[in-house]
């Protein structure tokens, strides 16, 4: 059913459904798509077809009988739509209170939980540029559902084991490594093996040996494997701090070992698992191939790690949502292992989702860690601010080191997470410096200096504005004023609908499109003294300021949800 998110959506439901007679909740309140048309529509279809009557007609029957309230001025028949009109004064009120208060987002996960698995790269590798796109959508995910309310249970869910690890072991036995021991050097001793395994076929059964002795606990392997992963985990959460980054839990594949005996036993006591050439699968309905769980020689898969993880989930949180943001490659994994859960007999398996993702491309080239063409993570977001910071040091070179300093980080690391972000999560992603760094179009940077000229204003002004108390709203009489009134009302709805889409592209452009209505009415300031935020008249200045204060606290809000910081100086 749709929700209200504002009051002033309510009231205009509360409306329509008094007249019609039945529950506000089912009706659709939305944005009228032209200003001039009003600002909240409700369709009369679902009315009509209940009663049998024409939608045109019951919309004029309603804005015939709508009277005034504290919130709505007027309602009038366009089609089968009723328009309505809001009261500006008491809108502005309320949204600008809502807004320094922290409180224009519904708390509708009040009670429920979700758990978010994202990032979750393999150990012993690097955490590579093509890891951000994982990461920083389910950060993102993450922040949205608490802003909404809900608890998340963000969940690093290491590849710490499998055959991969068997090979790493091999390798580092042949050949040694360098001291201090470095991920730089782990994957370089990963990339070596993979190389001469294309020569010598007998290293992949070697690799393959190597991890059978990890899983049967043998003491040399269990001790190396432990070390490789102290040493990635350590570089991960350097990278993850510097992201802003911090999971509720991390866990690895090697924390579901002990289970596995009993998930296999699950399966075969329900007669799931069938003999296949040595291995052992399950078929399941509608797919080509069955879902492989344990090999020739007795070692498991991630598919048996799978099951055992997505059960420790269930019986430790309970979640409403159980969400995997991984990459659309594993969605044939996914919607088996899914399925398999289903045929276990969990209901809850309707909770788990996949939420997988476009590639990323540098160059035109997907990045990968098997062949050796590695782009950094850790490099990208260097790279990304030394540029912003000749950028910023270029357009206001009056910024004092100190402060460059400080907001340098800040806006290369928002330039890189908003690159990422913007599009729409199943598009692939195509890097370019110039439109990743920019200061000006769809950029994180023009984002965030929207924000920072949002709090250069308020510095200026010396007038700090925390409360609607004492305030004339009427002052705010300007279409251009209200037009950001409006973009505002939408962050509400903006944010329930990113977080049950998985899409947080959707924050991304509202924040492009507030920052764009900012912008017109301030700088229509500019040609106009009668627009100037910081007027002579005092009423009118302080409403214009409490204006901008909501504006800069939704942007901070909106980037926070993104991952960005929101520099108050650019």
């Amino acid at each position: 059913m749709p929700s209200h998110h504002t009051p002033l959506h309510a009231a205009a439901a509360e409306v329509v459904a008094a007249y019609a007679g039945i529950p506000a909740t089912e009706l659709k309140v939305e944005a009228t798509p032209r200003p001039e048309l009003g600002d909240f529509a409700i369709g009369c279809f679902a009315i009509a077809k209940a009663t049998q009557r024409n939608p045109a007609q019951v919309a004029q029957e309603i804005a015939a009988a709508f009277k005034p309230t504290a919130l709505l001025d007027s309602a009038t028949a366009a089609g089968p739509f009723v328009n309505f009109r809001a009261n500006r004064a008491a809108t502005f009120t309320w949204l600008v209170d809502a807004a320094l208060r922290g409180t224009l987002l519904p708390r509708v996960g009040e009670g429920q939980t979700v758990c978010i698995d994202y990032s979750s790269p393999n150990v012993s590798k690097h955490l590579a540029y093509h890891h951000i796109r994982s990461t920083m959508i389910g950060h993102s995910l993450a922040q949205s559902h608490r802003a909404l309310g809900f608890r998340v249970i963000g969940i690093n869910h290491l590849g710490d084991w499998g055959t991969t690890h068997g090979m790493l072991i091999a390798a580092y036995k042949m050949w040694g490594a360098p001291e201090p021991l470095t991920v730089d050097a782990l994957n370089d001793l990963y990339v070596r093996f993979r190389e001469a395994m294309k020569t010598d076929a007998s290293l992949e059964d070697t690799g393959r040996a190597w991890f059978k002795k990890l899983e049967d606990g043998d003491p040399e392997a269990r001790s190396l494997w432990e070390r490789f992963r102290e040493i990635s985990l350590a570089e991960y959460n350097a990278i993850y701090e510097r992201l802003g980054i911090e999971f509720d839990e991390i866990r690895g594949e090697s924390a579901y070992e002990a289970d596995l005996p009993r998930v296999m036993k699950e399966l075969t006591d329900r007669g799931l698992v069938v003999e296949s050439e040595g291995a052992l699968v399950v078929h399941l309905p509608d797919e080509k191939t069955p879902i492989l769980l344990q090999k020739r020689d007795g070692a498991t898969l991630y598919a048996t790690r799978d099951v055992a993880t997505a059960e420790y989930r269930w019986n430790t949180y309970h979640p409403a949502r159980s969400l995997y943001v991984v990459d659309r490659g594993q969605a044939l994994h996914f919607r088996q292992l899914f399925k398999l859960l289903a045929m276990m007999g969990y209901a809850w398996s309707s909770v788990c989702q996949h939420v997988p993702f476009g590639l990323v491309r540098i160059g035109g080239k997907k990045t990968g860690t098997r062949t050796g063409n590695v782009v950094l993570l850790k490099e990208v977001i260097g790279e990304a601010e030394a540029r912003v910071r000749a950028l910023i040091a270029e357009t206001n070179p009056d910024l004092p080191a100190d402060v460059l300093d400080r907001v340098a980080p800040m806006v290369g690391t928002g330039a890189v997470v908003f690159a990422n972000l913007a599009p729409q999560r199943e598009k692939d992603v195509d890097f370019e410096w110039e439109k990743v760094v920019a200061m000006q179009g769809d950029s994180g940077p023009y984002l965030q200096y929207s924000y920072a000229r949002c709090a250069s204003i308020a510095r200026k002004a010396n007038e700090p504005i925390t409360s609607t108390s004492g305030i004339d709203f009427g002052k705010l009489a300007h279409d251009a004023e209200w037009a950001v009134a409006r973009k505002l009302l939408e962050f509400p709805d903006v944010v329930v609908r990113s977080a049950e889409a998985c899409e947080p592209h959707v924050i991304a452009h509202y924040l492009l499109d507030l920052a764009g209505e900012f912008s017109r009415w301030y700088t229509a300031g500019n040609g106009d003294a009668s627009l100037r935020v910081l007027t002579e008249d005092a009423p009118t200045r302080r409403a214009r300021l409490a204006l901008v204060a909501a504006v800069q606290s939704t942007m901070r809000e909106g980037l926070s949800l993104l991952g960005m910081a929101a520099p108050d100086q650019m």
